[in-house]
Formats: C-alpha cells, structure tokens, sequence
C-alpha cells in the first residue's frame, strides 16, 4: 500500500457519540454567544434572586425568610428559562433558516440532535444553579435540608428539564417561528406569577393554588423548595407530576417535530 492511499479518510460516518459531543459543542457555543438568550438563561435569574431577597428576612410563604423561599423558585425559573423558553425560540428559528434541515441530511440521526440539545441545556443549567446557589449563599441564604437532598435536588431538575425540553420541542416544531417567540414568551411570563417563583401560591384560592401546583414549575418549584427549605426528604407528589408532564411531552414532540 502506497503511502498516499495509507493518509486516505476510511468511508463511513463518524460514532454517533462524536456526532453527538461535537453538536452539543456548537449549540453550547451558539447559546453563550446570543446576547438575549444568554439574558434570558442567566442574568435574570439572578436578578431576581438578588432584587426580590433585598427585603428583610421576615417569615414569607409558610414560616421561611425571603431568600429561603426565593432561592429554590429562581433554581425552577432557571431550568425553565434554559430549557423552555431559550430552547424553543433557538430551535424555532432554526427550521425557520433551514439549519434543521440541513443537519437533517447528515448522519446525525433526530435522536442524536435532541441528545445534543439536551446535553447543551443540562451543562447550562449547572452553571446557573452554581450561580444561583453562590449568589443566594452570598445574600444570606442557608438551605435546610437533609442529606438525600444531594440526590433528590438533580432528579427533580432532571425531571423538570425533561418536561419543558420536551414543551419546547413541540411547540418549535409545530409553530412557526414568530408564532414559537411569541407564545414561548407568553408562557414564560405567565409561569413567572403563577408557578410559585417569586409569589407563594398560598396567595392565591384553593382551587387555582391546586392547579398551579400541577404546572410543571409549581411542581418544580414547590419540589426544590420542600426539599431545600421544609427538609422534606422526597416530594412525592412533585416528582410524578414532573415525570407526567415529561413522559407526555416528549411524546407529543416526537409526534410533532419536523425537521422543516
């Protein structure tokens, strides 16, 4: 064999996790450098952490401090905002340009793509709740809470990060691009009053606090901070309406995601 043939390429694809590992680099990439999504997954987050914990440390939303209750909210509204709101808008205006359908005709198979974007929001989401958890210990948060916290806290967010990536797919796939910002923006600030972020859902009637707890961030939500400030060892409740919401709707966004 020749040398020139030795330095030839071998035929074929590349293994599915390079694929995989090199696209969730790119949507990595793409993310931190898009100034309003990168304003969206962190910075107002953290705003309100530090904006709405300014008040005194007085007993707020079931006999825990302001920054007791706000710290485990801005956790949920971060994943929300990462894995929602961010997730939908980018991927709508993607098969807007034809990006989808371009990555379509390579080997990097739906399952693949989806893999991708969801290892992009996972990474993102561990810098914000790094983030959050510096900024609140800082403000004067102290979380009370039990050991299986340790476990309990990721599941959870792994759970809600299910459910509202899958939210997100399904509406970027069968909305059009302005029609994804708008409603992607709708929800988001909806879900900002009634999710238990930053109001308790004490405040509001019996039966829409019920309906708001099963909202995937009330449940997120009112899951992080039975854990982080009642020492609630598992939110049972919680934790199945996530994996509801997360089994229903990742079925519905591979029944209705196209790739154009």
């Amino acid at each position: 064999m020749t040398p020139a043939l030795e330095l030839q390429p071998a035929p074929g694809a590349a293994p599915v996790s390079r694929m995989i590992a090199a696209q969730a680099a790119a949507e990595t990439r793409s993310l931190l450098r898009n100034g309003e999504q990168l304003l969206l997954t962190l910075i107002i987050p953290l705003l309100l952490l530090a904006a709405f914990s300014l008040e005194p440390l007085v007993s707020f939303g079931g006999g825990i401090s302001r920054i007791d209750f706000m710290t485990p909210g801005v956790m949920a509204l971060a994943v929300m905002s990462t894995a929602f709101t961010s997730q939908a808008i980018a991927t709508g205006f993607e098969r807007r340009y034809g990006v989808l359908k371009r990555l379509g005709a390579t080997p990097l198979s739906r399952g693949g793509l989806i893999t991708a974007k969801t290892t992009t929001v996972i990474a993102v989401e561990l810098l914000q709740v790094v983030l959050i958890v510096v900024v609140g210990l800082i403000i004067g948060w102290r979380p009370h809470a039990s050991l299986a916290a340790i476990v309990v806290v990721p599941l959870l967010i792994a759970l809600g990060t299910a459910a509202f990536s899958g939210l997100a797919l399904a509406m970027a796939g069968a909305l059009r691009a302005e029609a994804t910002l708008a409603a992607a923006n709708l929800v988001y600030i909806v879900l900002l009053g009634v999710g238990g972020v930053i109001f308790p859902l004490t405040k509001f009637p019996a039966g829409a606090r019920h309906f708001f707890e099963l909202l995937p961030t009330g449940a997120l939500s009112t899951g992080l901070r039975s854990v982080l400030a009642y020492h609630v060892q598992f939110p049972v409740g919680n934790a199945v309406t996530l994996l509801v919401w997360a089994v229903a709707m990742i079925a519905v966004a591979a029944r209705v995601f196209r790739w154009e």
